[in-house]
């Protein structure tokens, strides 16, 4: 791979770990593994309003990890990969993981 085409790996790497940085943009994610939902599906499985639901699609939409899709009256939305779904898991296992070890180790020291 030549350094350019690194480069801009690298500048989309960055913009999509940005966008899933925020718990509410990581539990739309969630809400639309199992396929595509509308905005009023999503806000009320996540609990927010409307307006704040799609700022945050916006931001996932505008950085590729989601798409719209125009159904009469309706917007849905839905994720591009499914490879998604699986870099978020892969990385709460992670953290799970983690949380477990710096417990163990809280506990070692305590003890």
């Amino acid at each position: 791979m030549d350094s350019a085409t690194a480069s801009e790996l690298q500048e989309l790497h960055a913009r999509v770990c940005k966008a899933s940085a925020d718990p509410k943009r990581l539990l739309l994610i969630n809400e639309m593994r199992d396929g595509s939902k509308t905005v009023g599906d999503l806000c009320n499985a996540v609990g927010i309003s409307q307006s704040n639901a799609s700022q945050h699609l916006a931001v996932l939409r505008d950085r590729g990890l989601v798409r719209a899709e125009r159904t009469g009256n309706n917007v849905y939305y839905s994720l591009r990969s499914t490879k998604i779904v699986q870099a978020v898991d892969l990385l709460r296992e992670f953290l799970a993981e983690d949380l477990a070890d710096r417990g163990a180790l809280g506990s070692a020291a305590a003890g």
